[in-house]
């Protein structure tokens, strides 16, 4: 075992931001917390916009067989927590200028809050031993730890049992332990007893009783805190039967299946499309306008006219577009020469409906030095990406808090084209605001 610790990724410098764009990012991430609530509300919605995807996305399909049993069945949690994060990168236009655009929304497991708590002082020093003192102050503050650790403080206190417990979903070897322990560390502040434990020990111990309270390893369960369960490989069958007993008690879930539902890229697409926000906030025009300002181009890929010529129109000029499967993670998205291997083998096939089709967001590159173990020291040539959390906790028709939880910059090597931190590409930054 060589490495048991190592420090997490990060750049050398901040990364200059335009100042308008980071504000803007940060301002529309309550309609954006609203947005995916209100989708997760919707089963008419739901169901037409994921019809396709589900009868050829196996995975897709499971957790919604998993979201129909508990609709059902009926919900009976009235307490909805969300903790998400969305994603944006600044597109080039042609006059220099630079316009914010979300690239996807995580509503599950959505990491690096603990991790992005804790950059700001690294820059701040360095900057200082750089002789920068001017731009180290001009570093902001930044605590997305304490501001989800509210969002499941509100949950749990909502929840209303002192002995129960938030359990933290995880897998079995956790590189990013620290990113957890961070926004942990803020809940036993506040007196809130926190668990870890693996699907495979809810399968074993997990039991509901007869007011469908969620029990693991004895213990009453008041929220849980999904940090797994993203991916077609977290799962055993015995671990979707797990998910299912989950999600069908009592226990607040973050997120809950309809609001995993929500994050999906497919549902992301149909979004984009005329009139569809207009539908989840009638008479706030306002706030459609600032959602769909964030808004690539977005392109179905069902069969028909409509699919057809996204598939023409991505093999003709594969370099604009991102070919995107309905997976988290990092490293899925297909770029380029891929494309075309890719639809040329499907675009006879239901199988494209798998995917959708995105512009490529083509960022200026910024030059800074990644700092990670094993990785040589240069410059490099680099792109950034910025996340903006947020928390919110919903008790059954009232908003009790609907908050942007803080930012999050991470910046890779402009030769991935794909790929977070997680994932082993991006590294940890700050922005400073230009």
């Amino acid at each position: 075992l060589t490495s048991v610790v190592t420090y997490a990724p990060f750049t050398l410098f901040p990364s200059p931001v335009p100042k308008d764009t980071f504000h803007q990012a940060l301002a529309v991430q309550t309609h954006y917390n609203r947005l995916v609530d209100k989708i997760s509300q919707d089963s008419s919605f739901l169901e037409e916009a994921l019809a396709t995807t589900i009868k050829v996305d196996d995975f897709t399909g499971r957790l919604f067989n998993i979201y129909r049993h508990v609709l059902q069945e009926g919900k009976i949690q009235s307490i909805v927590l969300g903790l998400n994060r969305s994603d944006y990168m600044l597109d080039q236009n042609g006059d220099g200028s630079a316009s914010l655009k979300q690239i996807e929304i995580n509503t599950i497991a959505a990491s690096f809050g603990g991790l992005a708590s804790h950059t700001p002082n690294v820059h701040r020093h360095i900057l200082k031993v750089a002789g920068r003192l001017e731009d180290s102050k001009r570093i902001l503050d930044n605590n997305p730890s304490a501001g989800l650790a509210k969002g499941l403080a509100k949950a749990w206190e909502l929840y209303g049992s002192e002995r129960a417990v938030v359990l933290y979903l995880v897998e079995e070897l956790q590189r990013n332990i620290f990113d957890h322990r961070y926004v942990e560390n803020e809940l036993w502040k506040r007196n809130i007893p926190v668990i870890r434990r693996q699907f495979e020990d809810v399968a074993k111990t997990g039991f509901l009783d007869q007011d469908k309270r969620l029990f693991v390893d004895g213990r009453e369960v008041a929220i849980v805190y999904f940090r797994n369960g993203y991916m077609p490989q977290n799962y055993t069958e015995q671990n979707w039967e797990a998910r299912l007993m989950m999600e069908r008690s009592m226990a607040v879930k973050c997120p809950d299946i309809s609001t995993h539902l929500a994050g999906t890229k497919k549902v992301q697409q149909e979004l984009a499309r005329p009139g569809v926000l207009e539908r989840f906030f009638p008479g706030e025009p306002d706030v459609v306008d600032q959602i769909r300002a964030t808004f690539a181009g977005l392109y179905t890929l069902d069969m028909g006219p409509e699919g057809d010529k996204t598939v023409a129109m991505a093999l003709a000029k594969p370099d604009q577009f991102v070919l995107k499967p309905q997976r988290e993670g990092g490293g899925n998205n297909l770029y380029g020469a891929e494309i075309c291997q890719v639809l040329e083998g499907v675009k006879q096939s239901t199988e494209r409906m798998a995917y959708i089709l995105m512009d490529k967001v083509q960022p200026r590159p910024v030059h800074n030095y990644l700092l990670r173990l094993g990785t040589p020291l240069k410059l490099s040539t680099c792109l950034s990406e910025l996340g903006v959390f947020g928390a919110y906790v919903r008790h059954g028709q009232d908003m009790v808090l609907n908050e942007c939880a803080g930012h999050l910059l991470r910046t890779k090597s402009d030769e991935h084209s794909d790929g977070g931190v997680a994932a082993g590409v991006a590294v940890l930054d700050n922005p400073l605001l230009v």
